[in-house]
Protein backbone atom coordinates (compact mmCIF):
# COMPACT_ATOMS: atom_id res chain seq x y z
CA UNK A 1 0.00 0.00 0.00
CA UNK A 2 2.90 2.34 0.70
CA UNK A 3 4.25 1.87 -2.84
CA UNK A 4 0.79 2.49 -4.30
CA UNK A 5 0.35 5.69 -2.29
CA UNK A 6 3.86 6.85 -3.25
CA UNK A 7 3.24 6.26 -6.96
CA UNK A 8 -0.14 7.96 -6.77
CA UNK A 9 1.46 11.00 -5.16
CA UNK A 10 4.31 10.99 -7.68
CA UNK A 11 1.94 10.72 -10.64
CA UNK A 12 -0.41 13.43 -9.42
CA UNK A 13 2.50 15.69 -8.47
CA UNK A 14 4.23 15.24 -11.82
CA UNK A 15 1.01 15.90 -13.72
CA UNK A 16 0.57 19.24 -11.97
CA UNK A 17 4.21 20.36 -11.86
CA UNK A 18 5.34 19.41 -15.38
CA UNK A 19 3.80 22.31 -17.28
CA UNK A 20 4.91 25.63 -18.70
CA UNK A 21 4.68 28.01 -15.77
CA UNK A 22 6.42 30.88 -14.04
CA UNK A 23 8.51 28.66 -11.76
CA UNK A 24 9.66 26.39 -14.56
CA UNK A 25 10.52 29.30 -16.86
CA UNK A 26 12.62 30.98 -14.16
CA UNK A 27 14.48 27.77 -13.24
CA UNK A 28 15.26 27.09 -16.90
CA UNK A 29 16.43 30.65 -17.51
CA UNK A 30 18.60 30.55 -14.38
CA UNK A 31 20.14 27.28 -15.58
CA UNK A 32 20.90 28.65 -19.04
CA UNK A 33 22.48 31.78 -17.58
CA UNK A 34 24.21 29.73 -14.86
CA UNK A 35 22.90 32.11 -12.20
CA UNK A 36 22.24 30.51 -8.80
CA UNK A 37 20.42 27.64 -10.52
CA UNK A 38 20.90 25.08 -7.75
CA UNK A 39 19.61 27.51 -5.15
CA UNK A 40 16.63 28.48 -7.31
CA UNK A 41 15.71 24.86 -8.08
CA UNK A 42 16.24 23.80 -4.45
CA UNK A 43 14.05 26.62 -3.17
CA UNK A 44 11.27 25.66 -5.59
CA UNK A 45 11.49 22.06 -4.36
CA UNK A 46 11.39 23.10 -0.69
CA UNK A 47 8.36 25.32 -1.28
CA UNK A 48 6.50 22.54 -3.10
CA UNK A 49 7.30 19.99 -0.39
CA UNK A 50 6.23 22.39 2.37
CA UNK A 51 2.95 23.28 0.66
CA UNK A 52 2.14 19.66 -0.22
CA UNK A 53 2.82 18.56 3.34
CA UNK A 54 0.74 21.43 4.73
CA UNK A 55 -2.12 20.52 2.39
CA UNK A 56 -2.08 16.85 3.36
CA UNK A 57 -2.27 17.87 7.01
CA UNK A 58 -5.19 20.26 6.65
CA UNK A 59 -4.11 23.69 5.36
CA UNK A 60 -6.19 23.28 2.20
CA UNK A 61 -9.40 23.24 4.23
CA UNK A 62 -8.35 26.46 5.98
CA UNK A 63 -7.65 28.26 2.70
CA UNK A 64 -11.03 27.23 1.30
CA UNK A 65 -12.70 28.86 4.32
CA UNK A 66 -10.97 32.19 3.61
CA UNK A 67 -11.20 32.81 -0.16
CA UNK A 68 -10.05 36.43 0.25
CA UNK A 69 -6.55 35.08 0.90
CA UNK A 70 -6.43 33.75 -2.65
CA UNK A 71 -7.81 37.04 -3.98
CA UNK A 72 -4.95 39.00 -2.42
CA UNK A 73 -2.42 36.50 -3.73
CA UNK A 74 -4.02 36.55 -7.18
CA UNK A 75 -3.73 40.30 -7.74
CA UNK A 76 -0.28 40.55 -6.18
CA UNK A 77 0.91 37.68 -8.35
CA UNK A 78 -0.65 39.15 -11.50
CA UNK A 79 1.15 42.48 -10.99
CA UNK A 80 4.48 40.76 -10.36
CA UNK A 81 4.11 38.47 -13.39
CA UNK A 82 3.24 41.42 -15.62
CA UNK A 83 6.37 43.30 -14.52
CA UNK A 84 8.55 40.19 -14.88
CA UNK A 85 7.14 39.55 -18.36
CA UNK A 86 7.77 43.17 -19.32
CA UNK A 87 11.42 42.82 -18.31
CA UNK A 88 11.68 39.63 -20.39
CA UNK A 89 10.31 41.41 -23.46
CA UNK A 90 12.78 44.24 -22.83
CA UNK A 91 15.67 41.75 -22.81
CA UNK A 92 14.36 40.17 -26.01
CA UNK A 93 14.57 43.56 -27.77
CA UNK A 94 18.28 43.87 -26.98
CA UNK A 95 19.96 40.67 -28.27
CA UNK A 96 23.42 42.14 -27.81
CA UNK A 97 22.89 41.79 -24.06
CA UNK A 98 21.64 38.23 -24.20
CA UNK A 99 24.77 36.13 -24.51
CA UNK A 100 25.73 34.03 -21.53
CA UNK A 101 28.91 36.01 -20.95
CA UNK A 102 27.43 39.48 -21.30
CA UNK A 103 24.20 38.90 -19.41
CA UNK A 104 24.07 40.89 -16.20
CA UNK A 105 24.41 38.46 -13.32
CA UNK A 106 21.50 38.46 -10.92
CA UNK A 107 22.43 38.96 -7.29
CA UNK A 108 21.77 36.21 -4.78
CA UNK A 109 19.08 38.19 -2.88
CA UNK A 110 17.37 39.03 -6.19
CA UNK A 111 17.34 35.36 -7.21
CA UNK A 112 15.86 34.33 -3.85
CA UNK A 113 13.20 37.07 -3.84
CA UNK A 114 12.21 36.34 -7.44
CA UNK A 115 11.87 32.62 -6.71
CA UNK A 116 9.77 33.32 -3.64
CA UNK A 117 7.55 35.76 -5.52
CA UNK A 118 7.03 33.48 -8.52
CA UNK A 119 6.24 30.59 -6.16
CA UNK A 120 4.18 32.18 -3.40
CA UNK A 121 2.35 34.94 -5.31
CA UNK A 122 0.85 32.46 -7.75
CA UNK A 123 -2.48 31.10 -6.45
CA UNK A 124 -2.19 28.18 -8.89
CA UNK A 125 0.59 26.89 -6.65
CA UNK A 126 -1.77 26.77 -3.67
CA UNK A 127 -4.61 25.30 -5.72
CA UNK A 128 -2.37 22.54 -7.09
CA UNK A 129 -0.28 21.67 -4.04
CA UNK A 130 -2.24 22.64 -0.96
CA UNK A 131 -5.84 22.15 -2.06
CA UNK A 132 -5.77 19.49 -4.80
CA UNK A 133 -2.83 17.33 -3.72
CA UNK A 134 -3.58 18.09 -0.06
CA UNK A 135 -7.20 17.00 -0.33
CA UNK A 136 -6.28 13.80 -2.16
CA UNK A 137 -3.51 12.89 0.24
CA UNK A 138 -5.49 13.96 3.27
CA UNK A 139 -8.20 11.41 2.50
CA UNK A 140 -5.76 8.52 2.79
CA UNK A 141 -5.26 6.77 6.13
CA UNK A 142 -1.92 6.83 7.86
CA UNK A 143 0.76 6.04 6.83
CA UNK A 144 -0.48 6.15 3.23
CA UNK A 145 -0.96 9.93 3.41
CA UNK A 146 2.70 10.31 4.38
CA UNK A 147 3.83 8.20 1.42
CA UNK A 148 1.53 10.18 -0.88
CA UNK A 149 3.15 13.43 0.26
CA UNK A 150 6.63 11.91 -0.18
CA UNK A 151 5.75 10.78 -3.71
CA UNK A 152 4.41 14.21 -4.70
CA UNK A 153 7.48 15.88 -3.20
CA UNK A 154 9.76 13.47 -5.08
CA UNK A 155 8.03 14.47 -8.33
CA UNK A 156 8.96 18.09 -7.63
CA UNK A 157 12.54 17.08 -6.79
CA UNK A 158 12.83 15.08 -10.02
CA UNK A 159 11.35 17.74 -12.28
CA UNK A 160 13.27 20.76 -11.03
CA UNK A 161 16.50 18.76 -10.96
CA UNK A 162 15.92 17.83 -14.61
CA UNK A 163 15.25 21.47 -15.48
CA UNK A 164 18.46 22.59 -13.79
CA UNK A 165 20.51 19.85 -15.46
CA UNK A 166 18.78 20.15 -18.83
CA UNK A 167 19.24 23.91 -18.91
CA UNK A 168 22.99 23.54 -18.48
CA UNK A 169 23.10 20.93 -21.25
CA UNK A 170 21.28 23.34 -23.57
CA UNK A 171 23.66 26.21 -22.79
CA UNK A 172 25.80 25.72 -25.97
CA UNK A 173 22.69 26.23 -28.10
CA UNK A 174 22.23 29.64 -26.51
CA UNK A 175 25.58 31.03 -27.63
CA UNK A 176 23.51 32.61 -30.41
CA UNK A 177 21.79 35.81 -29.19
CA UNK A 178 18.73 34.90 -31.27
CA UNK A 179 18.16 31.87 -29.04
CA UNK A 180 18.06 34.16 -26.00
CA UNK A 181 15.65 36.45 -27.83
CA UNK A 182 13.29 33.55 -28.51
CA UNK A 183 13.56 32.26 -24.93
CA UNK A 184 12.89 35.65 -23.36
CA UNK A 185 9.95 36.18 -25.71
CA UNK A 186 8.54 32.81 -24.63
CA UNK A 187 9.10 33.71 -20.97
CA UNK A 188 7.36 37.06 -21.45
CA UNK A 189 4.38 35.46 -23.20
CA UNK A 190 4.16 32.82 -20.46
CA UNK A 191 4.23 35.37 -17.64
CA UNK A 192 1.65 37.64 -19.27
CA UNK A 193 -0.61 34.68 -20.13
CA UNK A 194 -0.57 33.54 -16.50
CA UNK A 195 -1.17 37.10 -15.27
CA UNK A 196 -4.13 37.45 -17.64
CA UNK A 197 -5.61 34.12 -16.58
CA UNK A 198 -5.26 35.09 -12.90
CA UNK A 199 -7.01 38.44 -13.29
CA UNK A 200 -9.72 36.93 -15.51
CA UNK A 201 -10.46 34.17 -12.98
CA UNK A 202 -10.44 36.67 -10.11
CA UNK A 203 -12.83 39.06 -11.85
CA UNK A 204 -15.12 36.17 -12.75
CA UNK A 205 -15.23 34.95 -9.16
CA UNK A 206 -15.98 38.46 -7.91
CA UNK A 207 -18.78 38.84 -10.45
CA UNK A 208 -20.38 35.61 -9.33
Amino acid sequence: MAVTAFMKGFGMGAGLIVAIGSQNAFVLTSALRNQHVMLVAGLCILIDVALISAGVWGLGTLIQQFPWLLQITTWGGAVFLFIYGLLAFKRALHPSQLTANSATAASLPAAILTTLALSLLNPHVYLDTVILLGSLGGQLPQPQNIWFAIGAGFASLTWFSLLAWGGRCLAPWFANPMSWRLLDTLVGVTMWSIAFSLTKASLFSLAT
